[in-house]
């Protein structure tokens, strides 16, 4: 495979992982962080770049995905925690979120005022958006050539485009932080990489590209594993720059006004830099980016489906993941957003734990299952307590568990469960084994 090869499939990848919370949350970020937008928008690298580059990473060691890493625990725990991982970034909540920004960006800027039929126009936008995902997906083989050749260079000059023309326009001095971000804001940042979803694709990303690389006549693992690293390098320099650049477009939007959300602090600045032009090309941009992230879900959810039982025929799981995405997408968008993110409070930190203790080989399941343990307990608690869930007198002991004031809580819980595990691991050995080298490698 050439240098060329795995420069386009890096930027495959990239189109993969780049949808709508990767357009909706730098520039947001940006506003209220101002003067402290390079402590912020380096945290929320290290969680919406660094974390799924390193999730890739671990795809390709262990070589079978999401449920070789979950087997570490347990092989309920693998397969539980897979299925969980593709049904939120798939048909759940992945996909249908796409789909509503697209239509939120490429459509509804050029309705006016018209609320009234606006549930009628998500109808037929999404029936046709889906349509063409669907056409797309059937034929994964030729997904290199639509999106990394073509799509993905016209994303990314689009993009461009917009950050030069705002370094030029918006000149105006930086805001001070909000109260979000006066304290903190690395930490804060870091936090905010979570919405992305991308650590979580990257368990099903990181089998669609092992897989195009494959079909490219790659079949050495140690030159997979390589390859795969390669492009997953080249996807996470074009995301790192990217945020940067639309999170410092944010930032500079602050002495603009404030704004609700991403979506109106992007589109205002469109309206600035570029007029009604501004309005066509952001909208484009978005219709584009959020078109191939839901083609990228789609096939990925297709191969894992279709692998899980003879019965499940990859063009049959596609088309379900399709039309489930479509009839959930017609929701809404608050609706999706609303459930998401709490799950991703809990989803987020056993992905993080699973993928770090991973990236060390010779850890046995005790230690795997000590820190995701403790890791869960604290996670799922801070998933409940954000849909509204009281706990009483739980809520005090959580609560002042370190880091716990930068959403972190669960970081020393993690550690704890991890040397916990360690410990029994070591208790429960043979002598035999001991001498043997201490704790068992986990295949």
């Amino acid at each position: 495979m050439t240098k060329k090869d795995t420069f386009f499939v890096g930027l495959m990848l990239f189109s993969m992982f780049f949808g709508a919370g990767n357009l909706i949350f730098p520039p947001f970020l940006g506003m209220g962080a101002g003067t402290s937008f390079w402590p912020a928008i380096i945290g929320f690298i290290i969680t919406g770049v660094g974390l799924p580059l390193l999730v890739i990473s671990a795809i390709a060691i262990v070589k079978d995905g999401g449920n070789a890493l979950g087997n570490k625990v347990h092989p309920w725990f693998g397969a539980a925690f897979t299925i969980m991982v593709y049904l939120s970034i798939g048909p759940f909540f992945g996909i249908p979120r796409n789909a509503n920004v697209a239509f939120e960006m490429g459509v509804r800027p050029f309705l006016e005022n018209d609320t009234i039929h606006q549930p009628l126009l998500l109808l037929g936008f999404s029936a046709v958006f889906f349509l063409l995902v669907l056409l797309l997906s059937l034929n994964p083989s030729k997904v290199v050539n639509y999106m990394g050749h073509i799509i993905t260079p016209a994303l990314l000059l689009s993009i461009v485009t917009v950050c030069v023309v705002a370094f030029f326009k918006l000149d105006k001095p930086l805001q001070a932080p909000n109260e979000t971000y006066q304290t903190a804001s690395f930490f804060k940042g870091f936090i905010d990489g979570y919405s992305t979803m991308d650590a979580l694709a990257a368990l099903a990303f990181g089998i669609v590209i092992l897989t195009t690389i494959q079909q490219k006549g790659v079949t050495d693992q140690k030159q997979l594993t390589a390859y795969t690293v390669k492009a997953a390098f080249v996807a996470g320099a074009a995301l790192a720059l990217v945020y940067a650049g639309i999170g410092l477009v944010g930032a500079q939007m602050g002495a603009y006004g404030q704004f609700e959300n991403g979506t109106d602090l992007l589109a205002s600045a469109a309206m600035i830099l570029l007029g009604n032009g501004g309005k066509m090309l952001l909208g484009f941009i978005f219709t584009l980016a959020c078109f191939t992230t839901c083609v990228g879900l789609t096939i990925a959810c297709g191969q894992y489906f279709s692998k899980m039982h003879p019965k499940f025929n990859y063009h049959t799981v596609v088309t379900i993941v399709t039309l489930a995405s479509f009839l959930i997408a017609n929701l809404g968008l608050n609706q999706i957003i609303t459930i998401s993110v709490p799950f991703l409070v809990m989803a987020y930190p056993l992905t993080i734990v699973l993928v770090s203790l991973a990236m060390f080989q010779r850890f046995s399941q005790k230690v795997y299952a000590g820190a995701m343990l403790l890791t869960g307990i604290v996670s799922l608690y801070d998933g409940l307590k954000m849909f509204g869930l009281q706990f009483g007198f739980l809520e005090s002991w959580m609560d002042n568990l370190p880091f716990a004031d930068l959403g972190l809580g669960w970081v020393v819980p993690a550690v704890a469960g991890a040397l916990a595990g360690f410990i029994w691991d070591r208790v429960t050995q043979t002598p035999a084994a001991l001498n043997e080298g201490g704790l068992e490698k986990v295949s």
